[in-house]
């Protein structure tokens, strides 16, 4: 008998590497987003239903109600202040979570799996552990952690099964070409001149198939209940090595660093303490950044 699953705004970069893995496993898979995906998009064997999270009375014509998995991925990445598109991110991402849980059937639930964000940490020294007490800097950060505690007093005082993920930053195939590592990428491809920071941010990034690794682990591990786990690589690598590499791989680009400056209240060194993932999901990183960089611009060469 097939496990049921649904993957709550499966359409994204993560998303869809998901629903791929989930129907290469056997999995009923059922894939909720804001927009109608196009046909020739469509992965085969998954079903797809649009809805907005936020809304209640949307979600409630739409959403299973049986289901045995979910993974949230909804809502998007918005560093917005409040009143220039801050408020609605937290609509969607507070508001939409609140929504799935009124309406789906808790008996029937094994797993919710909350996808939340290194940027909850805030300026939090590295490397960031579980923790600390969270130090949120904007709309898009508070809504995630504002989250965590949500489904954390629900998980000890009704009996939830959730497991909270805390994503650092992921890449691979298909991602949006406005992040970071595919901007890059394209640059570097199309010889251009493009103008980065001065690139000594410390930061972690995780190639997407380990995390998929990492959320399939976590519908599994009961010892994973009630918690927040971070994944990541737990490997810090400056931005400018990062480009550097990316450069040196396609062996093109002329990136002029400096040029644009640090965001305002920036933490330097964000990188992820993964010794609780190892610990209790038994996860580690399978395939390492250079490898996942590889994978990344061959994918990017092709399009």
């Amino acid at each position: 008998m097939s496990k049921n699953l649904l993957i709550v705004g499966g359409t994204g970069f993560i998303g869809r590497h998901l629903a791929f893995r989930a129907i290469k496993n056997g999995f009923d898979t059922q894939v909720l987003s804001l927009n109608e995906l196009e046909t020739e998009k469509r992965i085969e064997g998954v079903k797809y239903i649009s809805a907005d999270v936020s809304n209640y009375l949307d979600l409630k014509e739409k959403i299973p109600k049986q289901i045995e998995y979910i993974v949230n991925l909804s809502g998007y990445i918005n560093h917005s202040s409040f009143k220039e598109g801050g408020s609605k991110t937290i609509d969607t991402h507070l508001g939409g979570t609140l929504n799935i849980l009124k309406l789906v059937d808790w008996k029937n639930l094994k797993r919710f799996i909350q996808i939340g964000s290194s940027d909850e940490y805030g300026n939090n020294p590295a490397p960031q552990k579980e923790d600390m007490p969270l130090n949120p800097i904007s709309s898009y950060a508070y809504s995630k952690s504002s989250s965590a505690d949500l489904l954390q007093m629900l998980h000890r005082n009704e009996a939830l099964p959730v497991v909270i993920l805390r994503l650092f930053l992921v890449f691979g195939a298909e991602q949006d070409q406005k992040r970071f590592i595919p901007q890059i990428i394209t640059g570097c491809l199309s010889d251009s001149i493009f103008p980065v920071s001065a690139g000594e941010q410390l930061r972690d990034f995780c190639y997407v198939e380990n995390i998929i690794d990492g959320i399939f682990l976590s519908m599994e591990a009961d010892d994973a209940n009630g918690h927040i786990i971070n994944l990541g690589s737990g490997n810090p690598i400056s931005i400018r090595n990062v480009i550097n590499l990316i450069k040196k791989d396609i062996g093109l680009g002329r990136p002029e660093f400096g040029k644009i400056p640090y965001r305002h209240n920036e933490n330097m060194k964000l990188y992820a303490d993964i010794s609780k993932a190892k610990r209790i999901l038994g996860w580690k990183e399978a395939i390492n950044f250079e490898e996942g960089i590889k994978n990344t611009i061959d994918f990017y060469r092709k399009i």
